[in-house]
């Protein structure tokens, strides 16, 4: 089976994290967690589940570059953007199709937008 990557783009202006996010109305912040958790469940019933996470703001960033020869430890994100990648899931499906249907339900449970991408696989020998 394919790997797939789902990942869950923020804003960048606002950079949300789980503790700003409790400043959200607590029934739709609830109702909102309660659905993730439902996915999370369905997900790993599934066998489609490989693993998630959830990633800290890009202000809190490191990139090391070693373009130069000697690796630099620059405080800073890899690249600026209007959007950053803030959570994710790898999951299994069996082609694009179903991948697509997974990431509908990823969408509907955060109420927002998810893309979806193939890992690329290793060629054959």
């Amino acid at each position: 089976m394919t790997q797939y990557f789902l990942t869950v783009p923020h804003d960048s202006a606002e950079e949300p994290t789980m503790e700003s996010m409790q400043e959200f109305e607590p029934a739709e912040f609830a109702a909102v967690i309660a659905a993730v958790d439902t996915f999370n469940a369905e997900l790993k019933e599934s066998g489609a589940f490989v693993f998630a996470g959830g990633l800290n703001p890009p202000s809190t960033a490191k990139t090391v570059d070693a373009s130069s020869g000697e690796p630099r430890v620059l405080d800073e994100p890899f690249v600026e953007a209007p959007s950053y990648v803030g959570g994710f899931w790898v999951i299994e499906a069996a082609d694009d199709a179903a991948a697509v249907e997974w990431t509908t339900k990823a969408a509907r449970a955060l109420q927002g937008r998810i893309e979806v991408r193939a890992l690329q696989e290793a060629p054959e020998a």
